[in-house]
Parts: C-alpha cells; sequence; structure tokens
C-alpha cells in the first residue's frame, strides 16, 4: 500500500513552466531542502561509485530486467520469474546501498539527515547523490551490479513458500517502462518473464483480497500548462504497474517473515483507520457521487474503484487518507506488541527500494545476516533504534513537501476562477470553528478550505463560491453561497 503521489508536469511553453518551478524552489527554501549535496558528499560517492564492493557469487546468468517509469534512473529492482512446477521462483535483485556507502562516511551521514528521497511535479530531493542513485548503485541495463538477491518460492496459489537473500553480482538485460510491458503483454508479444509477471501478479491480488488487505492504487494527477492556464487530471495505474507492486510487497512480506521469526528487524506497520476517518470517506464518495453501502467494508470499496475513472481516481486520492498513522518500528529481542500493517493485513517491511528509502538498507542487512546464519552487522544494531524516529522525521518532510506542491499546482489551475461557483461537499468542520471546514469540489477535484457566514452542513452538497486561489501563497478558499 502506498502513499507515495506524484505529480507529472506537462508544460506547453517555457516561460509557464518557470513559474511552477519557481513556486517550488521557494516550496524547497521554506522546508530546507535542496537536490545538490554538499561538496564532501558529492566527492565521496564519487569515490564510492568507482570502486564498489562487489561480492564473490555471480549471477549475471540470469536475465534480470527492470520495469519503472520510463523516465527512470533510479532504478533499485530487477526481476526474473521462472515456473517451478505447478508455482514459481521469483528472483528479485535491490540494488546493494552498502556496497557503496559505508557507516559514518559522508555519504551515510548525509543520507541519515534525508531519510527518503522527496517527490513533487517535475522535482526530486534524492536520499542520495545521483553518481550513486542514478548511476553506479543503480540497476541500469547491461552493468555488472552488486545487489542483495532474493529467491522467493510461490505455490500455485500465489502463496510465497521459501524466501533466501544472499548478496550477488548481477546484470539486467533491458530497462522496461510500465507502458511498454502492457504493450507486450495486450498484443500477445511479451516474453514469458512478463506474461509471468502478470499471472503471479493476479495471483497475488488474490491473495490479497482473501487476506483483507488492499493496496491503495493511487493514481498520479498530470498538470498541463499553457500560459496562464492549468489543468489538472488523474493518470491511473495500468495492471502492469500493479503486477510489479505485488511482487515488491511479496519481497516485503517474506523480509518481515524473517525478521519476526529471529526476533530481529525493523517493520513497517499502520494502526487500523479510525471510524471518524471512515465517516469522513463516506461524505467525499456522496461528494463524488459514489455508491458505498454502509455495510460494505473499506478493503472491498477500494478495490472496486476504477482509478481510470475520473470521480473514482479522486476517491482512490481521498483514501489516502487511511494512511495516517503508518510508521516503523524496530525491534531485538523480542516482537512488537502491534506489528501489523493494518492495510496489508500481515507483517511487512520496506526492503525493496534501498536508493530511495534509508530503512531498506537496514532492513535489507538484517535480511542477508539471518539467511546466511552471520551476525547482523555492528553498524545496524548500533542504529536500528533511531531508525523509526529518522523515516519519522522524513515521512513527515515528504507529505508536507507533497502537500505543498499540490496545494501550488491547485492554486494555479483555480487561479483564473476566482469568483465562480461549485458544487460540493463539506466534508470536514472544525471542532472549535463550525464556520471553517474543508470542501471538496468535484470538477476540478480539489479539496480545499470553506468559511461560512454560519454553522457549515458537515456532509452535505453545497454551493461554494472560490474566493482566493493563489499561486504565491499556495491558498485556496472557498466559502459557502
Amino acid at each position: 500500500m502506498s502513499s507515495s503521489r506524484v505529480v507529472r508536469v506537462h508544460a506547453r511553453d517555457e516561460v509557464a513552466a518557470q513559474s511552477l518551478r519557481a513556486g517550488i524552489t521557494t516550496i524547497q527554501s521554506e522546508l530546507d531542502v535542496t537536490p545538490e549535496f554538499p561538496p564532501d558528499v558529492e566527492e565521496a560517492a564519487a569515490r564510492a561509485a568507482e570502486s564498489p564492493r562487489l561480492p564473490d557469487l555471480d549471477r549475471t546468468d540470469i536475465p534480470f530486467v527492470t520495469v519503472d517509469p520510463a523516465s527512470s534512473m533510479d532504478l533499485d529492482q530487477a526481476l526474473h520469474i521462472e515456473r517451478d512446477g505447478s508455482g514459481f521462483v521469483v528472483h528479485y535483485a535491490i540494488a546493494d546501498v552498502a556496497a557503496f556507502v559505508s557507516p559514518g562516511d559522508p555519504v551515510d551521514v548525509a543520507s541519515h539527515e534525508r531519510g527518503e528521497t522527496l517527490y513533487g511535479a517535475d522535482s526530486k530531493i534524492p536520499l542520495h547523490p545521483t553518481s550513486l542513485s542514478e548511476g553506479a548503485a543503480s540497476l541500469l541495463p547491461d552493468q555488472v551490479r552488486p545487489a542483495l538477491l532474493w529467491t522467493i518460492h510461490v505455490d500455485e496459489t500465489g502463496e510465497g513458500t521459501d524466501v533466501h537473500v544472499e548478496r550477488a553480482r548481477v546484470r539486467s538485460r533491458a530497462k522496461l517502462d510500465y507502458v511498454g510491458v502492457q504493450r507486450a503483454i495486450d498484443d500477445g508479444t511479451a516474453d514469458e518473464v512478463l506474461q509471468l509477471l502478470r499471472e503471479v501478479g493476479e495471483l497475488r491480488l488474490q491473495r490479497e483480497a482473501a487476506r483483507g488487505g488492499i493496496s491503495l492504487p493511487l493514481p498520479e494527477q498530470e498538470v498541463e500548462i499553457s500560459g496562464t492556464e492549468w489543468s489538472l487530471e488523474f493518470r491511473s495505474m495500468i495492471p502492469a504497474e500493479t503486477w510489479n507492486a505485488q511482487i515488491s510487497m511479496l519481497t516485503g512480506f517474506a523480509a518481515a517473515s524473517l525478521m519476526v521469526y529471529a526476533r530481529v528487524g525493523l517493520l513497517r506497520t499502520l494502526p487500523p483507520p479510525q471510524p471518524h476517518d471512515l465517516q469522513r470517506l463516506h461524505r467525499v464518495a456522496r461528494a463524488l457521487h459514489i455508491d458505498w453501502p454502509a455495510e460494505q467494508l473499506y478493503p472491498d470499496f477500494i478495490r472496486g474503484l476504477d482509478s481510470r475513472k475520473p470521480a473514482e481516481a479522486a476517491m482512490i486520492t481521498a483514501c489516502a487518507r487511511l494512511l495516517r498513522g503508518s510508521g516503523y518500528v524496530s525491534f531485538d529481542g523480542e516482537v512488537p506488541a502491534e506489528p501489523v500493517h493494518a492495510a496489508l493485513a500481515s507483517e511487512y517491511a520496506h526492503v525493496t527500494a534501498p536508493l530511495r528509502r534509508l530503512g531498506d538498507r537496514y532492513a535489507g542487512e538484517i535480511c542477508v545476516a539471518l539467511c546466511a546464519g552471520t551476525e547482523i552487522p555492528p553498524w545496524v544494531r548500533a542504529k536500528l533504534g533511531e531508525i523509526p524516529d529518522v523515516m519519522k522525521d522524513a515521512g513527515r518532510r515528504a507529505s508536507q513537501y507533497e502537500a505543498m506542491v499540490l496545494d501550488l499546482v491547485e492554486a494555479g489551475i483555480l487561479h483564473e476562477r476566482v469568483g465562480e461557483t461549485f458544487e460540493g461537499v463539506v466534508t470536514d468542520v472544525d471542532e472549535k470553528d463550525e464556520t471553517r471546514g474543508k470542501v471538496i469540489v468535484q470538477d476540478p477535484a480539489v479539496e480545499a478550505r470553506v468559511t461560512s457566514s454560519r454553522a457549515l452542513p458537515l456532509g452535505t452538497e453545497a454551493e461554494v463560491r472560490l474566493t482566493q486561489a493563489d499561486v504565491t501563497s499556495r491558498s485556496v478558499v472557498f466559502e459557502l453561497a
């Protein structure tokens, strides 16, 4: 279940693009984040890129491929799937950051300060210098790379039955993108690995539904800018993305099982949703004219949404509120009292994106040691207790960055429509001031502040007038008409 939402931008003229980028530069300044690294970090990364610690085990015989957005260069994962009797063997190679980064070196220190890569519009604040994240450590095609090689046996129902992870040298054969993979599968030209990706992915989705879990297929928001006119559209996930995500999640479940059994590790957790959050989402569904029977559980409701439909894409985005409270818990000697990721209905760990998330490097190192029967590296144990707080801070910063960019985009979309009226539904009312709250309008799908001279009608349809949409302050305000 992913919470990240990337806003992609298509600007039809450079002047228009600059207005957005200027706003993003301001946001970066306000949050004190920058894509740049200090010279000593860049120098250390360049040295590390030239001399990685390559493992002895050579698995360059496995014809791995990567499957990512076409523009991605920070390639954490490469996969290969083959049949094994009535089941399957999934090989999943994960970039080995520890082959380049040493404990306490400048790159390591910088990564602990950043925690994770930040995304928003056409901007990125990377966790590691690009000489590593988009260069020497990335699983680019036709390059020998150090990796953590996961081998997971999967039965005919899609359930993982055995897992092993070890260090190995690997080589990707091709850099594939989701659109191309989907096209090849749809027109029948896909090779066996991609056909098996679909088969295993669909089986895993069936297992997820049976378990009562749900992956939130958050649509991306794409912005078209032409002169002073901004428009917003949702781009839904295509099936190839969902299947690929299921392989990553399969690995996360396997990693969690290893660590829970050994009573040492780092888990990704999420408490059950709060009743008031579910009540709010029912109001949002009503605002978007989507039927949600009171007796239908939220995983079943979300699973039935079609992200290709604008209203349902907006509903899926609103459901991201259910991820509030997600976090990390580390443990060494005793399994946490509440180790489960409620949305996934199981223990779960992040291990498949170490180029973009710091915690994945630690969890991966633990799993390698457990499978090898060796001691967990001292540097991992020394910092393990601190990682949940580091990732909590990073997650808060990532959420702020994403929210501020979305506020900027929404203000840009609406800035020429001040004074117009819209149909909306009041989804939240301030407990201390019933004249202030939140409203969601369907077209464009925007949630923003709303004010009134009287108590707001929570959960009911209302006509609202746009009173403010300022790109500079990134503020959008409606008032009850």
